[in-house]
């Protein structure tokens, strides 16, 4: 007790309360049920309290009776909360018997048999409780209310009296160190666990011990003067963990409840986490290797995956021996898929380019092609597919001297089943890009011109922070932006938005840009990393993947861009999360949702129904050779239209591991190539096998829809007449797929569209997206679904040439469409 100098004639009394051991009368039978014999308490609480009997505490069964707001609360047979309002006849105290030990803390007693230790308010009027009381705010409250006596507890809760009721005992000065939440140094009451007014759906769950050998959650913050329940809990149910726990005071873990079985953690009795928060000292955050921890209620988790099975969750299956680990591929507008590598991955005399035959994938001898052409190394290059009227591969950049400047053309010629003859075309004499550049991205332009961006100056070399427009327009344009998140930031992530500006994701930040100028329109809100480090990136060598949100007619709706996986630079820790958001929506912020693994280096595809399938990857490490581990062979399905943590899908497995230098491109079955892998580790070996996977669209069983069609050169807004020769018209839709150069988890081109769609009686018409900013000019496999069910595509080509790229480069070395 202590008396401040402000009130010297109040007595300040600093709970807990205590009544002393109550018995039954001599003779009143001992049964465990209050509605058997006369009880001195009447509400049984036992089941409800965290735990149960096994776990029993005196904190734990005064809370309980608390929460009911009922004055009494005592506990019997070490194990038992009764509760209530008056001390019930025939029960009397008893000088004696409370002297069972609890069973959640043997340091207390919990009653006896037939005895409880009773437990009430020893001051009759209970004063708001406040976020910034003191000793002086509690006594002043009192004094007003025409009291005499006060008490703090519990850092913020004030009562107040006349008298000290219900046979309070002197409790040592010790005890009643809990500090006041307005003023850090006066006392007011002992701290506790945390177990009401907390954030979201958490529930206090006990104390709990490290694991055996291992941490029970890998995912540790240090958080020095702000550690709390809130703050850590917080954290946890933001990145989707729904399980965590506060450790020596100032440290923060979050995982699953699983994860507590798995390294044999064991429950501990509460007073073992008796080490106060920083963040605030009313309550406790665990103890030396001790976990005060809490879990999300499982009436509202914070995700829901679907794990698929059978038919529903897809397959790998093995499609061709392989002839080369690419680097990149695309597949061309002639059904073809074009296969480049870095020079050295293959046998000494490979040309380093070849195409794969889709329809001729059952026969090996036919179905690869070399190619020739190719002058330098095209390691770490980009790709893109030309809006010229021959649907042209571009080719840029690479490994280290005249190959980082480099520029490789492909005029794809024959068709599924009829050879092709053509090569690819290079003469760095000629044309080759301002800046030498190793890890740039390329992108088509809405005027149709191909912006090429950042990247080294060769292999680990300075960076070049800047951009440069093919055919050349000016030089080239510095960006601080490039120069500043240097080397995280290569192979960013570059998009045409429907209001015009071009959408630029690097590392961990994003940003708009003007499309004339360059400059930035809008910085976006840092991109969220993992919850243990918020600097983790989603480029390489931190790598994730990247993909545009499909656009439906009428195209009013904001544009979503998806981001998942990536890494931390030091510790390397694999995210397990990706991350949306609306850039062109002025008040937006990325939104975070769990995946159901750490993926690093992944691939992800778009299918014609709109989904995206995320492949390939590691769940250790960073991008580069020999940087990883654990190969992630689950591949899982992202459906944009379910509900916001629903999206995910757990799909099939594959048996080889696909890491650095992997790929994944859709076909125009359906079905996503799966290629390469060249982590030049003894443990991973480089692959050649190419695989597919079938989505279950392909497995159901029902009909392939189909249709003809005769104009593929399409206008914007124009509307293109189609025949449907298979499937029921009245449930179609069509989709359009953007020719994709997969590399590096960045899928150059990639856009999906669900353009206006009608139909009478077997003639359908399409609506061409209504301009170059919704849909840049470009190639496009249009599919029609009937159903789920897509249809094989067609390539058309929507937007024209309006850069003039058919005439393009001037230069007799290269074929030129014209246009």
């Amino acid at each position: 007790m202590s008396q401040p100098k402000s009130a010297p004639d109040w007595l300040l009394l600093v709970l807990p309360d205590a009544l002393p051991c109550f018995g039954r009368l001599k003779g009143s039978p001992a049964v465990n049920y209050r509605d058997q014999a006369p009880r001195t308490l009447t509400t049984g609480v036992t089941n409800t309290v965290p735990g149960g009997a096994a776990l029993m505490t005196v904190e734990k069964c005064t809370t309980a009776c608390k929460g009911r707001n009922l004055q009494y609360a005592g506990l019997e047979y070490a194990q038992e909360c009764w509760c209530g309002n008056t001390l019930s006849p025939p029960g009397a105290p008893a000088a004696s018997g409370c002297n069972k030990p609890c069973r959640g803390n043997t340091t207390e007693f919990c009653g006896g048999s037939n005895r409880h230790n009773a437990n009430g308010r020893i001051l009759s009027n209970t004063q708001p409780a406040s976020t910034s009381q003191t000793q002086e705010k509690c006594i002043t409250a009192c004094q007003t209310a025409g009291y005499t006596v006060a008490g703090m507890e519990f850092a913020n809760e004030c009562y107040c009296g006349n008298a000290l009721i219900n046979g309070p005992a002197l409790a040592a000065e010790s005890q009643c160190d809990k500090a006041c939440s307005g003023n850090p140094t006066q006392k007011c009451g002992v701290p506790v666990a945390q177990k009401t007014n907390l954030p979201g759906k958490w529930e206090y769950k006990g104390c709990l011990s490290e694991g055996v050998g291992r941490r029970v959650w890998k995912y540790q913050s240090i958080l020095t003067k702000t550690n709390s329940a809130t703050e850590c809990l917080s954290r946890c149910s933001e990145f989707g963990y729904m399980a965590g726990g506060m450790e020596y005071g100032t440290e923060c873990f979050c995982g699953d409840v699983v994860d507590i079985e798995t390294a044999n953690a064991t429950v501990r009795p509460e007073n073992e986490c008796k080490t106060v928060c920083p963040g605030d000292q009313r309550f406790y955050c665990g103890g030396g290797s001790r976990l005060t921890w809490y879990a999300w209620s499982l009436d509202d988790p914070l995700y829901k995956w679907t794990y698929a099975s059978g038919n529903d969750a897809g397959q790998y299956r093995f499609y061709v021996p392989g002839v080369v680990v690419p680097l990149l591929t695309t597949l061309g507008v002639n059904g073809k898929v074009q296969f480049i590598e870095k020079a050295g991955t293959g046998p000494p005399n490979s040309t380093g380019a070849f195409e794969l035959d889709p329809s001729l994938a059952g026969d090996f001898s036919k179905a690869w092609r070399t190619m020739r052409g190719l002058k330098t190394d095209v390691f770490c290059s980009a790709g893109m597919t030309l809006p010229d009227k021959a649907g042209r591969q571009i080719n840029v950049g690479g490994w280290s001297g005249t190959s980082t400047f480099g520029i490789r053309l492909y005029t794809p010629d024959g068709s599924p089943g009829t050879a092709s003859i053509n090569d690819w075309q290079e003469n760095a004499a000629e044309i080759k890009l301002q800046k030498g550049r190793w890890y740039p991205s390329g992108m088509i332009m809405s005027n149709g011109s191909m912006l090429i961006v950042g990247g080294q100056d060769g292999s680990n070399g300075a960076p070049v922070p800047s951009l440069e427009i093919l055919p050349r327009v000016g030089g080239v344009i510095e960006m601080d932006w490039l120069r500043r998140t240097d080397p995280y930031n290569l192979y960013p992530y570059i998009f045409v938005l429907p209001g015009g500006g071009i959408f630029a994701g690097y590392f961990n930040e994003a940003r708009i840009l003007d499309p004339a100028t360059f400059e930035t329109i809008r910085t976006l809100p840092q991109i969220p990393g993992n919850v243990n480090n918020p600097n983790a990136g989603r480029t390489y060598p931190l790598e994730g993947a990247a993909m545009m949100f499909p656009q439906y007619a009428p195209y009013s709706d904001p544009v979503t861009m998806l981001i998942c996986g990536g890494s931390t630079n030091g510790a390397s820790v694999v995210t397990d999360n990706c991350v949306t958001i609306e850039p062109e929506n002025p008040s937006s912020n990325w939104t975070i949702e769990r995946m159901p693994s750490q993926r690093v280096m992944p691939c992800m595809a778009p299918l014609p129904d709109g989904t995206f399938l995320i492949v390939n990857g590691a769940t250790k490490g960073v991008a580069g050779f020999g940087l990883a581990t654990d190969p992630n062979l689950n591949a899982v399905l992202y459906d944009p239209r379910k509900p916001l943590n629903q999206r995910m899908t757990i799909m099939a497995n594959t048996t080889i591991a696909r890491m650095y230098h992997s790929e994944a491109i859709t076909l125009q079955d359906g079905s996503v190539l799966i290629s390469g892998s060249d982590p030049q580790s003894t443990a991973y070996p480089q692959e050649y096998r190419v695989e597919v996977f079938e989505p279950p669209y392909m497995l159901s069983g029902l009909p392939r829809p189909a249709y003809t069609i005769t104009n593929k050169d399409w206008a914007y807004g124009q509307q293109i007449s189609i025949t449907i020769t298979a499937g029921d018209s009245s449930n179609m839709r069509a989709s359009l797929l953007g020719a994709v150069s997969s590399t590096h988890g960045n899928s150059m081109g990639q856009r999906t569209m669900f353009p206006g769609f009608s139909c009478a009686g077997n003639t359908c018409t399409v609506t061409a997206p209504p301009d170059a900013k919704i849909c840049p000019p470009g190639w496009f496999q249009l599919f029609i679904l009937d159903g789920p069910t897509p249809s094989m595509s067609t390539w058309v080509r929507i937007g024209g040439d309006p850069a003039q790229l058919g005439n393009w480069p001037p230069s007799k070395t290269f074929s030129k469409p014209g246009l």
